[in-house]
């Protein structure tokens, strides 16, 4: 499918992230390896205010409506596979049964897709770091009306769940306002009641860096979405480049 491509002549990801993300393209771009290539289509989203469940309902439903044009627009590019750069969807629909439900969909429209997707790829992320129990703690840029979801979402992965700091990110384009002191804090709170991992929600929110150092100052593993995400379509795909600078899950595993 790529062999032609002088610079993706490894693979060329098909990125579909929100309009108003601006974390996941230099993310991932960061931790790309040569030969490899990101390709990114908007899923168009407006900046509305988050009010509540009823608001990340109209948000998550927004995402749902206007994936499908993306993916359209990025599969024209012939990518390796699709990367979905946002993680509450699936999440807020009701966990692995609704990612995989976008992928048999997808499927069905477009034919035979790879999606990679965070509700895979965060289960995977924590067995390679050899966490296979719980508590699971959460540090997320959304409001507390989320905390059902996650909750449901950790459990139906086979884990306790443990506790989350809510970020309370006002509006979508806002998440990637959170500041580092702001995430040092909450890791470090998290962290006092000793879970077996951290896990960070929200693509928006930049803390792909940060986590890989949290690691070594918490002294446990600390996930952040895009790592784990972009690390999975690396490992799908049969890319096994380590990569320093983003913790021991694309440094080690």
């Amino acid at each position: 499918m790529t062999g032609g491509d002088p610079l993706g002549y490894r693979a060329k990801f098909g990125v579909v992230t929100p309009s108003v993300n601006t974390v996941v393209q230099p993310e991932y771009d960061a931790m790309r390896p040569i030969g490899v290539t990101n390709h990114i289509s908007r899923i168009h989203i407006p900046d509305k205010p988050i009010d509540g469940d009823l608001g990340f309902q109209e948000l998550v439903a927004a995402i749902d409506g206007a994936l499908d044009d993306a993916v359209a627009s990025v599969l024209t590019c012939d990518p390796t596979c699709v990367v979905m750069g946002v993680s509450i969807e699936a999440v807020y629909q009701g966990g692995v049964a609704a990612a995989k439900a976008i992928e048999e969909r997808l499927n069905r429209k477009f034919g035979p897709t790879t999606l990679i997707h965070a509700a895979d790829a965060l289960p995977a992320a924590l067995r390679a770091l050899g966490v296979e129990d719980g508590p699971i703690s959460l540090v997320t840029p959304y409001m507390p009306d989320a905390d059902p979801h996650l909750r449901a979402f950790i459990e139906e992965l086979g884990y306790d769940y443990q506790q989350a700091i809510h970020l309370r990110a006002p509006s979508p384009v806002q998440i990637s306002h959170i500041t580092e002191r702001d995430l040092r804090g909450a890791l470090t709170e998290l962290a006092g009641r000793r879970p077996r991992a951290v896990v960070q929600f929200g693509a928006n929110l930049s803390m792909a860096r940060l986590a890989g150092e949290a690691e070594r100052w918490l002294d446990l593993p600390v996930i952040a979405v895009n790592t784990a995400t972009y690390w999975h379509a690396l490992r799908r795909n049969g890319i096994p480049d380590r990569r320093e600078g983003f913790g021991s899950l694309l440094l080690e595993h």
